[in-house]
């Protein structure tokens, strides 16, 4: 059947439920007549490209499951796109939702419509990245009609969401000049763009002819992520005067993009203390009209390169009980290294950690019941029960088979062994006798 709709946002402000609309009430255990008016307002997205043919679509709000991204993609000193795909898919088993495919180096196209061909999560994109390696030039002698290219380009090649730093302007660059920030800018792509206008004295594209860009959303139904080029990328900067102005301006180009029936989230912090990340995102919900908000940790303290998936954890927990709707994972290579294939496991593991227990906390319905399933689990010792409940089973597994205890305690582990408190509490309630010795 012809859709009769040029997006999902669209589509629910006609009141027509798509198929896609379905899939995500389903798993979120919603009627799809729920999603009418969360989807209408912007509050809630979903992001699937219409060319994305074998997506399994998510819904982004933060009254639905908090989601997480996973950040992959090949650099000019790892270039194998074998190992990128297995951690494609070994991602997708371990339960990511998205996947941004951040490639710098090589020929990229390939690899993107091998993702939005075969890879059934929501797959996101950096245009900004790509235009330097598409085009084979050095950023300033690149147009504004060259950036917009590359994103018509990779909305036809069916990515679903694409990052765009549309709130740095010109303003922007008198602001850093003059100081103030440890850090300045530690946006990838906000520092392209920077470099870009510096260089050429021009605005920035994506601010500029945003308009365009919005024409060309809507023709494929991609999801704009509007990027934060001025997030903190230390303590010291995090909730400063440039994150907030930057913030202003990403309120207003939501607005515009609703207007033409524009899928939008927003992105966020970036290294945050503990005490600000509520207000951030309140600050977000109010400036953005309550658009998704799309957080990279935040990560909650400096000094912890090799354990940074752990300051993620902890800030993005904090962030998604508070409203953030989207966890971009973080692994213990940041700051150090392009991610193997151990690290992304861990960022993820991390990441789903933090999302599961900020569901628990907002009240999400049904979040609790695997947490309940365990506890029955654990009460009865009984080990296979527990490990279809883990979040990462083979681990678990792995290290109670590698220190399994001497005698035959199979009921046990070998921290407490007969002393374990729940096997005497199981004994003890039977009325049967508790041997310890």
């Amino acid at each position: 059947m012809e859709r009769t709709y040029a997006t999902q946002m669209e589509a629910a402000r006609k009141g027509i439920i798509t198929p896609e609309m379905k899939k995500v009430a389903e798993k979120e255990n919603r009627k799809p007549e729920e999603l009418l008016p969360l989807m209408a307002s912007g509050r809630m997205v979903i992001p699937a490209n219409k060319n994305h043919t074998c997506i399994d679509p998510n819904g982004i709000g933060s009254m639905l499951k908090t989601k997480i991204n996973v950040n992959l993609g090949i650099s000019r000193d790892c270039r194998d796109y074998d190992v990128e795909m297995k951690k494609v898919m070994n991602a997708v088993n371990l339960g990511a939702e998205a996947i941004m495919d951040l490639s710098s180096h090589g020929n990229t196209q390939p690899f993107r419509r091998k993702l939005t061909h075969e890879c059934p999560a929501m797959i996101g994109t950096v245009p900004v990245y790509d235009a330097v390696i598409h085009y084979q030039r050095d950023l300033a002698t690149l147009t504004a009609k060259d950036f917009i290219d590359v994103v018509r380009l990779h909305a036809e090649d069916g990515v679903d969401f694409v990052t765009l730093h549309c709130g740095i302007t010109r303003k922007t660059i008198d602001q850093i000049r003059n100081g103030g920030r440890k850090m300045n800018i530690v946006s990838r792509g906000g520092s392209l763009i920077f470099a870009w206008m510096s260089m050429t004295g021009e605005e920035n594209p994506f601010y500029e002819y945003f308009d365009e860009i919005l024409d060309i959303c809507r023709e494929y139904d991609v999801t704009i992520s509007l990027g934060d080029a001025c997030r903190p990328g230390c303590l010291a900067d995090a909730t400063d005067g440039v994150q907030i102005e930057e913030l202003l301006r990403l309120g207003e180009l939501t607005k515009r993009a609703w207007d033409k029936d524009v899928q939008v989230m927003i992105e966020g912090p970036g290294h945050v203390p503990m005490d600000q990340i509520a207000a951030n995102m309140k600050v977000e919900q109010t400036i953005c009209h309550g658009a998704p908000f799309y957080t990279l940790g935040p990560l909650v303290t400096d000094i912890a390169p090799g354990y940074d998936h752990i300051t993620a954890a902890i800030g993005g927990a904090i962030a998604a009980m508070n409203g953030a709707a989207f966890l971009c994972y973080v692994t213990p290579a940041e700051h150090l290294a392009l991610p193997n294939v151990d690290d992304v496991r861990e960022g993820i593991i991390a990441s789903k950690i933090a999302a599961h227990a900020a569901d628990i906390a907002k009240g999400i319905p049904g979040a609790r019941d695997q947490d309940d399933r365990m506890a029955e689990a654990r009460r009865k010792l009984d080990w296979e029960a527990q490990w279809k409940e883990c979040l990462d089973p083979e681990t678990a597994k792995a290290i109670r088979d590698s220190r399994a205890p001497e005698d035959d305690h199979s009921d046990t582990c070998s921290m407490c062994g007969k002393f374990c408190a729940v096997r005497s509490m199981n004994k003890a309630l039977a009325g049967e006798y508790i041997d310890i010795l």
